[in-house]
Order: C-alpha cells, then structure tokens, then sequence
C-alpha cells in the first residue's frame, strides 16, 4: 500500500475511473486513497458520536502554534498542538460505548459526497457492502446505462492482488493490533499486507516510507470505527501521535461544508499537494477528506497546468452504520 488507501469495493463496480485529466504524475500517491472509481472514500467514512463542543475545544486549544502559511484560496486555518489534539481524541474514544461485531450476512451502509477539483457539483453516493465482503449493492444511475434509483446486487469475486479487505476482515484485522501505543505501531509498520499488495499490473511495486506507510494504515483504521473496542480506538490516536510531523489545523471543510480538525503529515517529497483527513471537532469521529494543490501541476509535454494552485477535491461521509439488508438505510 504505497501510500495509503484505498476504498470500499462497494463503489468499485459503480465509479468509473477518473478520466486522464486527474491522472497526474503522483497519481498513486493521491488516488490510491481517494479513488474516483468504485472505491472512493469508503475506507474512510464516518459515525457520530458524543461530547461537547466547547469542553473539546477548550482542551485542544491550549498549546496552539503558530499558524502555518496557507495555500491561495482556502480558508484560514489555526494550527494545533497536535499533541495536545491527539492525546484529547484518545481519552473521547476510551470512553465510547462498545459495539457488537456484525454478522456475516449483514451489511454495511455507507453515503457520500464528492465535490471533484473544478467543479461545482458534489456528487452522492450510496453502497452496500456484505459484511464478509461476498457482495455489493448500490442503486443504478441513467448516464451509466442503468434504471436510476434500482437496487443493484453484484457478487464481489476475490481479488488476490488487491490490498482491500471486506468489512469483516478489516475488523479481524483491527482486533489483533495491541493496545500498547507502541507496540500497536510497530505492529502496523511491519504489516506485511500493506508493504505487498497491492499487485496491479502495470503499476511499479514501492512500499514507500514506513512513517507515510503507518500514517496511512492508522488513518484508514480510525476511518473504519463501526465495530471498533474503544481501547483500541484510543490507542490508533495514541500511535499517531508518535509518528513524526504529523500536524492538525483547526477550520478544515469537507464536502459537506463541516468543519472540523485537518490531519496530515509533512513528508520529505516535493508534494504537490496536502491531503487532510477530517476529524469532527467534538467527536473525532471521520467525517471526509479535503485536498489542496500548493502548486500547478503538470502533465508531462503540458504547457498549461492540469490542476492549479488552490484546486480543492473534498470528499464527505454522511452515514456509515451496519444494516440487515442491502437498499436498507439504517
């Protein structure tokens, strides 16, 4: 998993892929996790859960830094101690209540929105997912060809070559990391699921680094909470403090417009971009992405810039809860 994540295969057989416009040079860096084909964002989608607002704010502001200088056309942003933010967001998520582990035959919910860099529409979507990964659904829409608003049921095939896993092995997954903030890191660095797969043809295989590698896999875990023991939420939060240069801005948009607290990491590359991974400010709950060029980008042999300074690409999750059956809301 080169550089973090992929999404739920419930969108996988409705999005088609990105047209090349947004096939950019560092494309495995940015699509892998945001796909604009069927596997967009639902590796990272969220819940709400409890707490104040302003008892949370109250904690998370007391150690602010200096704000950081920001791309053209966003909104200002303050700069947290993150810390501070991270250490807060452990002790919310111990005191969750815990969530009983879905059947095999139920399903999971999720709904977002996608506001693709220019453009002014913001594209919503619904998929169904079988808890053991056997099955998708979603509802067909007329420029695909299909009856708009029909629920559409497609057996999932296995996938040997791809990092993604169903829901239940996600939890699977989850429930073997320790609580132990570093060992629970560790243990995440050297999984080797995430430095072989995926195996796509035509694609050069690179682990990448293994801070970028455990900043990734944490953040995908803490996007996938539906089932997740509180402990062991509060111990993501506790590792991803260890993990250098990670920073959190406070007034970070998604899709929806919610604002909430930024996450992202500072890397030795020459990055185009910063993609932040949106936490509710109360909750720290997921609530989406937003991605902001710092730079034009280039297609090579281009004269003009593909994407420019300022472009944002958002993304949002409305709901994600286990249902009974597939086309059910919760």
């Amino acid at each position: 998993m080169d550089d973090d994540l992929r999404s739920l295969r419930e969108w996988r057989a409705e999005i088609p892929e990105p047209g090349q416009e947004w096939i950019i040079p560092q494309r495995r860096r940015l699509l892998t996790r945001i796909r604009g084909r069927g596997r967009t964002l639902g590796r990272r989608l969220l819940m709400v859960g409890a707490l104040g607002a302003a008892a949370a704010l109250a904690v998370i502001t007391l150690r602010p830094e200096p704000p950081a200088p920001n791309p053209a056309n966003t909104p200002p942003v303050v700069q947290l101690d993150s810390n501070v933010v991270l250490a807060h967001a452990a002790e919310v998520a111990g005191r969750r209540k815990s969530a009983q582990v879905p059947l095999p035959t139920q399903w999971h919910y999720t709904k977002t929105l996608d506001k693709q860099p220019n453009s002014d529409t913001v594209r919503t979507r619904e998929g169904w997912m079988r808890y053991d990964g056997k099955q998708s659904a979603y509802l067909g829409r007329a420029r695909l060809g299909q009856e708009e608003g029909k629920l559409i049921i497609r057996d999932v095939p296995p996938d040997p070559g791809d990092d993604d896993l169903s829901p239940q092995q996600y939890d699977a997954k989850l429930r073997e990391l320790p609580t132990n903030p570093r060992k629970l890191l560790a243990k995440v660095t050297a999984d080797r699921h995430w430095i072989d797969y995926p195996n796509e043809e035509g694609v050069p295989k690179s682990a990448g680094p293994d801070a970028d590698r455990a900043y990734g896999v944490i953040m995908l875990y803490l996007s996938r909470y539906g089932s997740m023991p509180p402990r062991l939420e509060a111990s993501l939060f506790r590792a991803l403090a260890l993990i250098p240069g990670v920073h959190i801005e406070q007034g970070v948009s998604d899709a929806a417009g919610r604002s909430g607290l930024g996450i992202w990491r500072e890397g030795n590359g020459d990055t185009a971009y910063r993609r932040y991974d949106i936490l509710d400010r109360a909750t720290y709950r997921y609530l989406g992405t937003r991605t902001v060029w710092l730079r034009d980008e280039f297609l090579l042999g281009e004269d003009e810039p593909t994407v420019r300074k300022g472009t944002v690409w958002s993304t949002a999750l409305l709901s994600s809860v286990i249902v009974d059956r597939p086309g059910q809301r919760g």
